[in-house]
C-alpha cells in the first residue's frame, strides 16, 4: 500500500541522541597527539553528527509519497485525515532543517580550523544544530501522527469497484463473501471503529474489487459528520457503481421505508450508477417491492450471479463513459 513505506518518524531528541552517539564513536576512534589531530577529531565528530541528522531528515521526507502523484482516492482521504497542505509544510520544514544543519556544519569546520581550542567551537556548533532540531519538533511529531493514521487506510486499488451500501444486517458482507469466494479482508478505517471489508474477483482476466463500508453507508447522511461525507466523496474517485441492498423482509430491524429514504440519500450523494437489489428472497416474509431492480438471496445464492453480472456491465459502462468524457476534453 502507498503509505506502508513510511517508517516511524523519530523525535528531535531521538535523532540528536543517535547523531551524538555516532559522533562520539567517530571521535573515539581517533588518536589525539597534538593540536592538529585534536582539530581533526573534533571536526570529524561535528561532521558525523551533522551528516547523520541531514541524512535522517532527508530519508523521512523521501519516504512520504509525492502527493501530486497520489491516486485521487488516496489524495482526498489523506487530505481529510491529516491535511495534505499541513504535511507539505512540515516536510518542507524538514528539508529546510536538513540544509541548514549542513550549512552550519560547514561553517563551523572553518571556525574549528582557525581556532586554538576546538572544544568550545564544537559545543557551539552542537548548540545551534540542537536548536534547529528542536525548532522542527512539532513537525516531526505531526508527521509521525500522520504516518500512523495513513498506514491504517484500506488497500483500495484504482480498479473497477462495486461499493455495497445499505443498513446493517441486510446481507452486505454475505454478498462480498459470495462473489469473492473467500472471507473478505477487513481493513481498519479512520472514520469508524468498524472496518472496510474488501474482496476481489476476476472476470476475463479483469480484477474487480468489492467494498462494504460499514459506518459510512449504513446510516442516514444527516447523521454523518463532515469527515464521513468527505470520505464518501473520496470513494467517488473510483471507477465504481453502487449496489444498494434492501432487506425486503425487514428482519434486519429496519422498515422498508427507512431503507428507501437512505437509498435516495445515497443516490443524491454519490452521483454514481446504483443497482437496487432486494435480499432474503428465500424467506417467507419476503415481499415484492416496486422500486427495486432485482432480487436475490445471499443465504441460498439465488440471483447472486445475475446481480454480479449486472454490476459488471454497469461498471464497464461507467468506465467507457469516463473514457469518452476524457477523450472529448482532450
Amino acid at each position: 500500500m502507498i503509505f506502508e513505506k513510511i517508517n516511524t518518524v523519530p523525535t528531535a531528541d531521538e535523532l540528536l541522541n543517535k547523531s551524538f552517539r555516532k559522533a562520539t564513536r567517530a571521535m573515539s576512534g581517533k588518536t589525539i597527539s597534538g593540536r592538529k589531530t585534536a582539530l581533526e577529531a573534533n571536526e570529524s565528530m561535528m561532521l558525523t553528527a551533522a551528516n547523520i541528522l541531514t541524512d535522517n531528515l532527508k530519508n523521512i521526507v523521501r519516504r512520504f509519497p509525492t502527493f501530486e502523484n497520489l491516486p485521487p482516492f488516496y489524495y482526498e482521504l489523506a487530505d481529510v485525515i491529516v491535511g495534505v497542505d499541513d504535511m507539505r509544510k512540515s516536510l518542507s520544514r524538514l528539508d529546510w532543517a536538513s540544509a541548514k544543519i549542513h550549512e552550519i556544519a560547514r561553517e563551523y569546520v572553518g571556525k574549528i580550523r582557525k581556532s586554538r581550542d576546538p572544544l568550545p567551537v564544537r559545543k557551539q556548533c552542537f548548540g545551534r544544530v540542537s536548536s534547529i532540531m528542536y525548532s522542527i519538533e512539532k513537525d516531526l511529531l505531526f508527521l509521525n501522527e500522520a504516518r500512523n493514521k495513513l498506514r491504517k487506510l484500506p488497500a483500495v486499488h484504482d480498479e473497477p469497484t462495486i461499493v455495497v451500501a445499505g443498513y446493517p444486517n441486510i446481507g452486505k458482507s454475505s454478498f462480498v463473501t459470495k462473489v469473492t469466494g473467500a472471507t473478505p479482508e477487513i481493513a481498519p478505517y479512520p472514520f469508524t471503529t468498524k472496518g472496510v471489508s474488501i474482496g476481489h474477483f476476476f472476470v476475463d482476466n479483469d480484477r474487480y474489487q468489492v467494498l462494504d463500508t460499514p459506518g459510512l453507508l449504513d446510516r442516514p447522511m444527516s447523521d454523518r459528520n463532515e469527515i464521513e461525507l468527505q470520505a464518501i466523496t473520496a470513494l467517488k474517485n473510483l471507477d465504481a457503481v453502487v449496489l444498494f441492498i434492501i432487506d425486503a423482509t425487514e428482519t434486519c430491524g429496519y422498515e422498508v421505508e427507512d431503507q428507501k429514504r437512505m437509498l435516495e440519500e445515497v443516490r443524491s450523494e454519490f452521483k454514481l450508477p446504483v443497482l437496487v437489489v432486494a435480499n432474503k428472497a428465500d424467506l417467507p416474509q419476503f415481499r415484492e417491492l416496486d422500486f427495486v431492480d432485482m432480487k436475490m438471496s445471499t443465504a441460498t445464492s439465488e440471483g447472486v450471479s445475475e446481480v454480479t453480472s449486472t454490476l459488471i456491465e454497469m461498471v464497464k459502462k461507467e468506465i467507457e463513459e469516463k473514457d469518452n468524457i476524457e477523450t472529448d476534453d482532450q
